[in-house]
């Protein structure tokens, strides 16, 4: 059939945001659904006839796709193949190169869908290797073209990408601003969609890390009405997970844990090691802000070293999870350890995003403080005032304030005592 089919059936499923597995139901598996979008398998006239009355398609429009191979479409379906072959063996690198001439291949051949297919998926491998500013590049590009606008998910998901990106940056504000673009956008697509979901997810995130609680846990009352008793138990995990995160930053302990236990039951290593390795680092480090220093808190910090000691991981992912071992060591009185691990750290900030940065620097001043280290902990408290002031995060640089603050009237009592003895 050439690559005319597998391409326009992504792109008509994803123009409705659907995911591989939503799209086959009971009837295909994800894995059948993504042979025919990458031309590896020919679908049977029964297999049309059921997909154009899922896409709300008429047969024939399908069976019309179907166009003899060309060159230009062998090349094309190659380059797509070892892209995605790649990107299941998380060589991202390899897979953003092939997915690149792929993108070329269809522009060139003026196919379009195909062209934003593989240009997405190159923007997303460079944000698995965390290249956001590239990423960033390719998915305003993305959001310029016409399919953008044409397209309800195709324009949710590139909106999706770039609040994410600006996250990762530490432009909070501004992710906030593409999220909530997203989420508007988002409404017209079916419940229980996966890209609505991750708009959700991501203007939630950027809401709570911008210290704007309130709002971040009216949105996540609003995805829990998303997500019925049908939804997949991954989905279902990691609305649970975000859910959770936001109860523990609300100071509502016994939410959170009630969230994150549903979380850790639903998501499986199994299914996708790289996410439940990214929800153990985010369920320690919501806990450990909390102050919860319990064997559970231990467990997800250990499973989140371990997962990502297999799968590997961005520079960020490593010194994240070194982050969250540290602030254990502080919390539960190693105050020596937490020092010297911050320390290396904070060496390699530059690889953080601004307020991850920030929180590095804040908890390097406390530890230094604890430690009877007060000049050098001023150092580092006011580094982080400034950090959280770039990534518009106002309730830590309040933090950050009051812990100088304290610091400063400390040395000045000190100071008066000692000139009235």
């Amino acid at each position: 059939m050439g690559n005319g089919f597998g391409e326009k059936l992504r792109a008509e499923r994803l123009e409705r945001g659907l995911t591989q597995a939503e799209l086959g139901k009971d009837l295909y598996s994800p894995s059948y659904i993504s042979l025919l979008e990458t031309g590896r398998r020919e679908p049977t006239a029964e297999v049309i006839e059921e997909l154009a009355r899922r896409l709300d398609l008429a047969p024939k429009a399908l069976e019309a796709w179907s166009q003899p191979i060309t060159v230009s479409d062998a090349e094309y379906v190659l380059a797509g193949l070892y892209a995605r072959q790649a990107w299941d063996l998380r060589d991202y690198p390899l897979a953003a190169n092939h997915a690149a001439t792929a993108a070329q291949i269809a522009l060139e051949g003026r196919n379009t869908s195909a062209w934003w297919n593989m240009t997405y998926m190159q923007a997303e491998c460079l944000m698995k290797e965390g290249k956001l500013r590239e990423c960033q590049q390719i998915v305003e590009r993305l959001l310029e073209h016409p399919m953008a606008t044409e397209s309800v998910g195709l324009g949710v998901r590139a909106r999706q990408m770039l609040a994410a990106v600006c996250h990762g940056q530490g432009q909070l504000s501004v992710a906030v601003d593409h999220a909530l673009e997203a989420v508007k956008l988002s409404v017209q697509l079916p419940r229980n969609s996966t890209v609505l979901i991750g708009a959700h997810r991501i203007l939630i995130g950027a809401l709570a890390e911008s210290g704007r609680l309130d709002e971040a846990w009216k949105f996540c009352l609003a995805l829990y009405e998303q997500v019925d008793e049908h939804a997949m138990s991954q989905l279902a995990g990691e609305v649970a997970w975000v859910i959770g995160n936001v109860a523990f930053m609300r100071h509502d302990y016994a939410e959170g844990v009630k969230h994150h236990e549903r979380a850790a039951k639903l998501l499986s290593p199994a299914n996708d090691i790289e996410l439940w390795a990214r929800f153990n680092k985010a369920s320690a480090a919501v806990r450990l802000s909390s102050g919860i220093v319990e064997p559970e808190t231990l467990s997800s910090i250990e499973r989140a070293e371990l997962a990502f000691s297999i799968v590997g991981g961005t520079k960020s992912d490593e010194l994240e999870v070194a982050f969250i071992r540290a602030r254990w060591l502080y919390l539960t009185g190693d105050i020596v350890a937490a020092v010297e691990k911050l320390r290396e750290i904070h060496a390699e900030r530059e690889d953080l995003a601004k307020h991850t940065a920030g929180e590095v620097s804040l908890l390097l001043g406390k530890s230094l403080k604890a430690a009877g280290e007060a000049d050098e902990a001023l150092v580092h408290l006011e580094e982080a005032q400034k950090a959280f002031s770039a990534a518009g995060a106002a309730d830590r640089v309040q933090q950050a304030l009051d812990a100088v603050l304290e610091i400063k009237l400390a040395q000045q009592r000190a100071a008066a005592a000692t000139k009235v003895s």
